[in-house]
């Protein structure tokens, strides 16, 4: 290729159009030659019966691909931010991983939910999603076999954890396969029959206005604030009403076509919520993970002692502890304890079996690998 240069011997627009037409040619044959490869190793699994715990052919292993992200991150050289360069990946690893077989997934919906972006971020534009009324619902679509995996909301950073989450795990044999934390940003958007001097309604999700009070008090103290199902039932509700608005995020916004008055009107910059994918097959360990469980403790002085103090000697690093009420009986709770480490390593084996000496149960709902923002 001829290097034709400008008269102060810059580079020209031209010569650098034509290097990312040939750049872009390259990228083209090396993403077709990874999806032949994808391509390849399901005919390699198929041929071996690599089955899981549910006797299918395993096409999907969290684990390989939080290694394979985790290896992109570190060796990125930039200029693309460490997290772009994932999500780039991430698509390219969904499309391939499409060829194999398409992900079917449940979410807490409906559409255009911070639990949608959360399972497009985990799975890519590539999975089979389907928006389920309520938390539970996602469960039992899991444990039908409906989908291979649900997405759930967990915890807020601002707001704290989402009980009904927690509770649809007390009466379920599904298992925890990953995590999702995403920085949740907050729009106020109007619909075009809106103008921002004349809102005296603001539609969204409890939560997303509590996470917004600060915002509100000094922007729209005398708007009528009203809690709905979702941020996207909000967003849908505006869409057509005059002097209202919703307060929502981008898919939201998007989906609706609903025009941006403000942007980031959250309270706290670092607001974030995690999210869990569930399933019905254990992960194995992928060299930085994350270990849930949920304890019963026997209703007696020095329970809660005894529940910390195996996490203590091994020098376990708890990472959230929650009490929930049991439902065997009146005034007695469950702790749900998320920690460092995978299920299979000797010291968290350890540690789980000296758990069970002091617990009436102890009950590990999954290995998964740690999530990113």
């Amino acid at each position: 290729m001829s290097d034709s240069r400008g008269s102060a011997g810059q580079v020209t627009l031209d010569d650098l159009r034509v290097r990312i037409d040939a750049i872009d040619c390259e990228l083209l044959n090396l993403i077709s030659e990874r999806a032949r490869c994808a391509q390849q190793v399901a005919e390699v699994k198929l041929a071996a019966g690599d089955v899981g715990e549910d006797g299918q052919v395993q096409f999907y292993r969290p684990e390989r691909e939080a290694q394979v992200l985790r290896r992109i991150m570190a060796s990125n050289p930039g200029p693309l931010k460490g997290e772009e360069m994932a999500r780039l990946f991430r698509e390219i690893m969904s499309a391939c991983l499409a060829l194999e077989q398409p992900i079917r997934l449940a979410y807490l919906g409906p559409e255009g939910t911070f639990t949608q972006q959360a399972a497009i971020k985990h799975f890519g534009d590539s999975a089979v999603t389907k928006p389920m009324a309520a938390i539970d619902e996602v469960f039992r679509e899991v444990e039908a076999g409906a989908v291979q995996y649900g997405v759930v909301p967990v915890e807020n950073s601002t707001e704290g954890v989402i009980n009904h989450t927690l509770d649809s795990f007390m009466g379920s044999q599904l298992k925890i396969s990953g995590e999702v934390v995403l920085r949740i940003h907050h729009h106020l958007l109007v619909g075009p029959n809106t103008r921002r001097e004349k809102i005296s309604r603001i539609y969204s999700h409890a939560q997303s206005l509590a996470q917004c009070r600060k915002w509100l008090d000094a922007h729209f103290p005398h708007a009528e604030r009203i809690a709905v199902s979702s941020n996207a039932e909000a967003a849908r509700q505006v869409r057509t009403e005059w002097h209202s608005a919703a307060i929502a995020g981008d898919m939201a916004a998007k989906l609706y076509e609903l025009e941006k008055v403000e942007e980031k009107i959250e309270d706290s910059p670092d607001n974030s919520t995690r999210f869990l994918i569930i399933g019905d097959s254990s992960v194995p360990a992928s060299g930085d993970d994350k270990t849930s469980i949920v304890v019963a403790m026997r209703n007696q002085p020095g329970a809660l002692h005894d529940l910390l103090a195996p996490f203590h000697k091994n020098q376990i690093d708890l990472t959230r502890v929650e009490t929930r009420p049991s439902r065997s009986g009146a005034w007695n709770y469950v702790f749900f304890i998320d920690f460092r480490g995978h299920r299979d390593d000797p010291l968290i084996s350890e540690t789980l079996e000296s758990l069970r000496q002091c617990a009436a149960d102890v009950k590990v709902l999954g290995s998964y690998p740690v999530g990113v923002l």
